[in-house]
This record gives structure tokens, C-alpha cells and sequence, in this order.
């Protein structure tokens, strides 16, 4: 499977979090349209990371390691 397309564990979305800059799960929540309980259920591992957000935190890091 394509990585970008895979869903994401908890241990890489709290990675991203601290690449992309997002200090708190409510930081994350804001920039990405989404409850501060969602991003919370996420890395507790309680519900999977919806792909579409997955793929979306990928293509950010992505384009921030192009920039540099």
C-alpha cells in the first residue's frame, strides 16, 4: 500500500505533530478543521487517524522538508 495513503499510528501523529510545529492536540485540532477530543482519541490509539487527515500531515511534512 502506498505509504501517503496508509492511516497513521499514534506514535507517528504525535511525530508529525512535533515536526509540523503543533504544540498542543488543540494547536492540531484548530489547523486541521477537527474537536480537540478527536486529535485526543487519535493518540490514544482509541480510533484510527482518518486517512484523508493521514495522508494530508504526510504531504505537510513532505512540502516542509522541500522548502529547506
Amino acid at each position: 500500500m502506498d505509504d501517503l495513503k496508509a492511516s497513521m499510528s499514534p506514535d507517528e501523529l504525535r511525530a508529525a505533530m512535533r515536526t509540523l510545529g503543533y504544540r498542543t492536540q488543540n494547536d492540531l485540532a484548530f489547523a486541521i478543521g477537527v474537536s480537540r477530543s478527536a486529535v485526543s482519541l487519535w493518540l490514544e490509539g482509541k480510533v484510527g487517524v482518518p486517512r484523508p487527515v493521514a495522508m494530508l500531515l504526510r504531504m505537510l511534512i513532505s512540502a516542509q522538508r522541500r522548502a529547506f
